[in-house]
């Protein structure tokens, strides 16, 4: 090819790069909308509340959720007594069996007249756009994407966006949240789908969540307007064009989930909870406190022009004032040198920090596994304790049993408690994807009863049945546990497969860990 010709195809190629650039990067946004304010006595929710909060004027109902049935089933209920608004926001909600429940009680909610906003992080909804479609057809139901791809099914388009934006495109929104009627708030670590709500046939997660009542979930709201209304949110209709028909056809899909052996069974014990407690927690796991902070990134980190740990600066004040221990649960853990040094300086100040993360042969994410790896050495060496769920719980309770019968079991829950006094639930890992990259919601709590249920929950995960403790010997790693009864020590990554330790071993030694 002749010299002018080179030329002019490389001239051609960046113009149509900027074309393509100028297309995809284009803002678009929807009219502004807020929260619908809580009114007395209008819906049953406010009926249910009132008596509540005057007993318990300026403070909040505050209830953890372990159980995965109970966090389905209070969802549902929410959104079966809403009669105002349900505003929900995730990092993604599956079109699996408890994904599909949940849209039909939205669906039902939205029939009645409610009012509905669906917020998603685009990463995982592009995926089900038809859905999504489906529920912004309806006239009660608006739904919003974050940070979303302009190329909804042209692969290369889509290709392409990614090669144009790399940095922006993996800046994620990790928030989750299910806010009824203004009154009701429930956030923590769960996104919408099988494995949160002990559905999954494989592995299901251990998560936590906060239900709250109270003046925290208008804070809540206002967290989801902020979102709802930024420049990097936009309404899924001007991405794509609707479709009508497809909201007919996800109705039927929902109902037939409903009739499933696995939808009549998560129904039952939804009315059975309806019975026995209604939309609320079980009262002796209902504590009343003004003590309460909801913390959250801005959507503005998704800006790269906008470098700033906004929920870690909140959250690590709190860590590092500890004066007797420091329990940490974060799936995905990984710490970095300055994470590691802290941990380090804590331990010299006589603080017990203990960390509960994943083993290779629980997480989901073997990746991450591989980062973390690098760390466990020098954390032990400093002092910490480390302790690594196993894959298979050999626990006997029904309640922590899948629909299916199986007990594989992978990490979720993102936790920590401070000196037992402060504690704290939320979407937030200790990783570099959850500090600089992804935004992050949580709840930061003083209440003495609800900082002991975290603790309570660090101490049963961490028992030798649940997981391994690490330690060293001379130099090299060691996985102790109890199995049948009997303690054992094991001397390489225990459970896990030879592709597992390849993969992690491999991502060990790559430059890649600010992306994890």
């Amino acid at each position: 090819m002749s010299a002018p010709l080179v030329i002019l195809s490389v001239v051609m190629l960046a113009l149509a790069l900027v074309y393509a650039y100028g297309r995809f990067g284009r803002r678009l946004h929807g009219e502004a909308g807020l929260a619908l304010k809580p009114e007395p006595e209008q819906t049953a929710l406010d009926r249910m509340a009132a008596p509540l909060l005057k007993a318990h004027p300026g403070q909040n109902g505050v209830s953890l959720i372990s159980d995965n049935m109970a966090a389905f089933a209070l969802r549902a209920l929410s959104a079966r007594l809403a009669g105002r608004s349900l505003d929900l926001q995730y990092y993604y909600w599956k079109n699996d069996l408890t994904g599909r429940l949940l849209t039909r009680e939205i669906l039902a909610a939205a029939d009645r007249g409610v009012q509905i906003r669906l917020l998603l992080d685009d990463i995982n909804a592009g995926l089900h756009d038809r859905m999504c479609l489906a529920l912004d057809a309806h006239p009660n139901i608006q739904v919003r994407l974050f940070n979303p791809s302009r190329a909804r099914a042209d692969r290369f388009r889509r290709g392409l966006e990614m090669v144009l934006r790399p940095f922006r495109a993996t800046r994620r929104m990790h928030n989750k949240q299910w806010i009824a009627d203004g009154r009701i708030v429930i956030a923590g670590g769960r996104n919408i789908g099988d494995a949160y709500f002990d559905a999954a046939e494989e592995a299901n997660f251990r998560d936590l969540d906060v239900w709250a009542l109270g003046p925290v979930a208008w804070e809540a709201s206002a967290v989801f307007d902020r979102y709802w209304n930024s420049a990097v949110v936009v309404p899924i209709g001007l991405l794509r064009t609707p479709r009508k028909h497809y909201l007919p056809a996800l109705r039927y899909k929902v109902q037939t989930a409903a009739q499933t052996s696995g939808g009549r069974h998560y129904l039952l014990q939804t009315d059975e909870a309806a019975r026995s407690d209604g939309a609320m927690p079980r009262a002796e796991h209902l504590h009343w406190t003004a003590d309460v902070k909801l913390v959250a990134d801005p959507p503005e980190k998704a800006f790269l022009q906008k470098r700033n740990n906004w929920i870690m600066n909140e959250l690590l004040p709190v860590l590092t004032s500890a004066t007797q221990t420091v329990r940490i649960i974060s799936p995905y853990f990984i710490p970095g040198a300055a994470g590691t040094t802290t941990f380090a300086e804590l331990a010299q100040r006589n603080v017990q920090v203990a960390v509960l993360t994943n083993s290779l042969a629980a997480t989901d994410v073997a990746a991450v596994h591989g980062a973390y790896a690098n760390y466990r050495k020098a954390l032990l060496r400093g002092g910490a304790v480390l302790f690594e769920l196993k894959a298979i719980h050999e626990t006997s309770d029904p309640q922590r049993m899948s629909l299916f019968g199986s007990r594989n079991a992978s990490l979720h829950t993102k936790a920590f408690a401070v000196d037992g006094k402060t504690a704290f639930v939320g979407s937030l890992n200790f990783d570099p994807r959850s500090a600089s990259l992804n935004t992050e919601m949580g709840v930061v709590f003083t209440h003495a009863a609800l900082v002991d249920a975290v603790v309570a929950v660090f101490d049963e995960e961490t028992r030798p049945a649940n997981s391994f403790r690490l330690t060293l010997e001379s130099g090299r790693l060691r996985w102790h546990d109890s199995t049948g009864g009997e303690a054992r020590i094991l001397r390489r990554e225990p459970e896990a497969g030879f592709l597992r330790r390849v993969t992690a071993g491999i991502i060990g030694i790559l430059p890649i860990e600010s992306q994890l």
